[in-house]
């Protein structure tokens, strides 16, 4: 307030300083002119008419240029130089602009020129109740103790109100309540003060919530409020009191440690540390007590510290003090009493006498492999105990005739090569609530007997062996499993020997009796033998032993080991080599003459191609490379020589061909000469074809034979094993003069076929070891299964 007045004085000199001026100044300075407007009008209200006032002419205004050349900073006015109006130009908020002051004056200072002349004109803001009483915050708070005297007076902040006079704060209103009431010190800060007026109880009510309202006296009044939150503050007046007094409790015994018996709870009503309560157990209890329970002196908890034993004690009563903390502290008792309820506590026991933990695979049902004895040291229903035996296990319990007392039998037949090993559980369980069990484990080995014969992986067994072996080498390897063990399953091998065809070339195996290595004493030839069979038998080494007997059917393969041997021409001492006599005459593609010749090999080793190897003129003759013929490409003329040379190379197919030569000299001559010469050489050739003939006749009888004896010997596997093996001999000749010797035979679910020189149409060529494998297209196989051929080619 004194900074208030100190402005008052300040601004009533500077009127009276100006006021001097302008009667010094006369002249030029006319009168101050004082409007009065107020706050929060519209902007473009007017203030007054200043150049009427002024007694200044409207229609030189603008000439003169008439203006307002000082005042507030914001240009809070404007005056119209058109008709000398004076207006509000901004808004005025006269608690911004004269925060504090009784008096808010706005001096402006106004020019005309042409004369030059000042005038000064006064605009005072009057205030309008535009603010609210305020408080400095929305709550306040109080600490009051219940103990306070009536009368007592606690000061509250006032409200404050930016409007002055009677726009400002004029009184304070307190909502209805029991306890206090409002006083004003009556002065112009106009402080508020709550009064008591009737004593507190925090125990009946710990807070009072109180509403200050703040009326100012302007028209209409405005209003403010503020929170006022009075806590009361405790004293130590009330004594603890038990929830329940006494406490009864069932314990289970053998209770675990930490186990919460129960909670004694105490309450009072006070606050702090009047209200903080600590529990201790009474000093005249057993000392027993003190060792099985503990008190937690923060919560009143009982737990359990030691062995709880209904045998020992049935009934524990318990004596608690709760305490508060205040000065002095009040104090009370309560008692616990704690029954103790009996459980089943004791797990079955279980002794297990074994006779024997190996059990042989033979044994019969019902032989007894264990005695079982069972015990519980509870009594009554918590001692009657039931034994069960694990699931999926060939064993059963059989209750004696003792009590708690059992035999472990078997209830069927054991196999040991399913299962070698039995983990049995016996699981002994009382009667009790809740029951309790005993787990007891008990291992039984199942022994091996002699009950499984050696096996091999399939019978019969198919060897492919390739001709000229070597004697004493390994030749197959075979090998059976037995399911028993030990000496059960150690197994060795030999060779069935015997009489008759099949059985003679046993005699000349040999196989390892530990690992079943099967040696050959012999080098087989394809040509004299083509397939044979012998027996091997697996015998264990249990007592007593068993055995099986596998057939082993053996194909000699063919090898290229055989070279072709020419049939013609054939010369008198042996040597191939032909003479051949022509016409001249003769036309392109005559007959001259054809090569003959054999290989004993088979398929594409025995498939024979023909060559020229030398020949005197290439453009008179040409040889069929498949059938041996020699004709002529075109016809003699007289320039061409008489004699010719020609050198026919004839090899077979093999991986490594072999070969022979044959030389054939044809003369040309006359045709006179040549029918001459033919009835000479008729009866010489008619010898040379019956020679030839005579060796054809021997080959075919070979033939023929190999041929029976392999019939023979496929009809006979056949029989053997008709569902898996079977054979067939085929015989073909072909236009060419070729005799094809076949023969086919299948192996399981593979089918072979080996061809000669003439191959059927839609076969496909697979290169193989011998290079004479073709595999028969689908559409052609027969219900037989798949088929292997081997052919023998002679060119006749």
């Amino acid at each position: 307030m004194g900074d208030g007045r100190q402005r008052r004085r300040w601004e009533y000199w500077w009127v009276a300083v100006r006021f001097s001026l302008l009667l010094c100044f006369g002249e030029q300075v006319s009168a101050q002119i004082r409007y009065s407007i107020p706050e929060e009008v519209k902007e473009g209200s007017v203030v007054g008419n200043v150049a009427k006032d002024l007694g200044l002419d409207v229609s030189t205004l603008v000439e003169r240029r008439f203006r307002i050349v000082s005042g507030s900073k914001d240009a809070l006015f404007q005056v119209n130089q058109n008709n000398g109006v004076l207006y509000v130009h901004k808004k005025i908020d006269r608690e911004e602009l004269c925060d504090g002051n009784i008096a808010c004056l706005i001096n402006l200072k106004m020019v005309v020129e042409n004369p030059l002349e000042i005038h000064y004109v006064g605009v005072e803001i009057t205030d309008v109740n535009d603010h609210s009483p305020v408080f400095p915050g929305n709550e306040q708070y109080l600490e009051i103790a219940e103990h306070t005297m009536l009368g007592t007076r606690f000061q509250i902040q006032a409200a404050r109100d930016p409007d002055i006079a009677l726009n400002s704060v004029r009184s304070y209103k307190l909502s209805p309540n029991d306890h206090f009431e409002i006083e004003i010190r009556d002065d112009e800060d106009k402080i508020p003060f709550l009064v008591l007026k009737k004593a507190l109880d925090r125990e009946l009510k710990t807070k009072h919530r109180l509403l200050v309202t703040a009326v100012d006296g302007g028209s209409p009044q405005r209003s403010g409020t503020v929170n006022v939150t009075i806590n009361v503050l405790d004293s130590n007046d009330n004594r603890p009191v038990c929830s329940q007094d006494p406490y009864s409790v069932r314990l289970r015994e053998n209770a675990a440690l930490g186990t919460v018996v129960v909670r004694v709870n105490a309450t009072d009503l006070d606050e702090g540390s009047n209200g903080e309560l600590d529990y201790t157990l009474g000093r005249n209890l057993k000392r027993k007590v003190y060792d099985i329970f503990e008190l937690d002196s923060l919560t009143g908890e009982i737990k359990v510290k030691g062995e709880v034993d209904f045998e020992d004690t049935e009934v524990y009563k318990l004596d608690v003090q709760a305490s508060d903390k205040g000065q002095p502290p009040l104090t009370v008792e309560c008692r616990a009493i704690v029954k103790i309820i009996d459980v089943n506590d004791n797990q079955p026991e279980v002794e297990v006498t074994s006779l024997s933990n190996v059990v042989s695979e033979d044994s019969k049902p019902g032989t007894v492999i264990s005695l079982i004895s069972v015990t519980d040291k509870d009594s009554g229903i918590n001692g009657k105990v039931v034994c069960s035996i694990s699931n999926n296990v060939p064993f059963e319990l059989k209750p004696s005739y003792e009590d708690n007392m059992y035999s472990l039998v078997t209830k069927q037949r054991l196999d040991r090569e399913l299962v070698s090993y039995y983990v049995i559980t016996i699981t002994a369980t009382d009667c009790g609530q809740p029951p309790l069990s005993t787990f007891k484990t008990l291992s039984v080995q199942i022994s091996d007997v002699n009950d499984n014969r050696p096996e091999f992986s399939q019978n019969p067994l198919e060897l492919y062996l390739v001709e000229n072996n070597v004697p004493g080498a390994s030749i197959f390897s075979l090998s059976a499993t037995d399911k028993d063990l030990n000496e059960n399953a150690a197994i060795s091998y030999h060779i069935v020997r015997g009489e008759g065809t099949q059985n003679d070339m046993a005699s000349f195996l040999n196989i390892n009796s530990d690992n079943g290595d099967i040696s050959a004493l012999k080098s087989f030839d394809f040509e004299t033998l083509k397939t044979f069979q012998f027996q091997v038998v697996a015998t264990d080494s249990g007592t007593p032993s068993l055995s099986t007997n596998v057939t082993v059917n053996v194909f000699i393969l063919d090898q290229n080991d055989n070279a072709p041997v020419i049939l013609y021409p054939v010369s008198t001492n042996g040597s191939a080599e032909g003479v051949e006599e022509i016409p001249r005459n003769v036309n392109a593609g005559h007959l001259v003459t054809k090569v003959r010749a054999y290989d004993a090999d088979i398929g594409y080793n025995g498939w024979l191609l023909f060559s020229l190897q030398e020949v005197t003129d290439h453009s008179l003759f040409a040889l069929d490379r498949y059938t041996g013929q020699i004709r002529t490409l075109r016809s003699f003329t007289e320039t061409d020589e008489a004699e010719h040379k020609l050198v026919i190379l004839v090899k077979d197919n093999g991986n490594v061909s072999l070969s022979a030569t044959a030389t054939v000299i044809i003369k040309v001559v006359e045709p006179k000469e040549a029918f001459a010469a033919s009835d000479v050489k008729s009866s010489v050739k008619d010898e040379e074809e019956n020679s030839v003939t005579f060796y054809l006749i021997i080959t075919l009888g070979s033939v023929s034979t190999l041929f029976l004896i392999s019939i023979i010997v496929l009809i006979a596997m056949q029989c053997s094993k008709p569902t898996d093996y079977s054979s067939k001999y085929l015989q073909d000749a072909n236009n060419d003069g070729t005799l094809c010797h076949s023969i086919q035979y299948r192996s399981g679910d593979k089918r072979y076929m080996l061809v000669g020189p003439r191959m059927s149409i839609g076969s496909t060529i697979v290169p193989g070891s011998n290079g004479n494998t073709l595999v028969i297209p689908e559409h052609r196989r027969r219900a037989s299964g798949e088929v292997r051929t081997v052919s023998k080619n002679f060119n006749i």
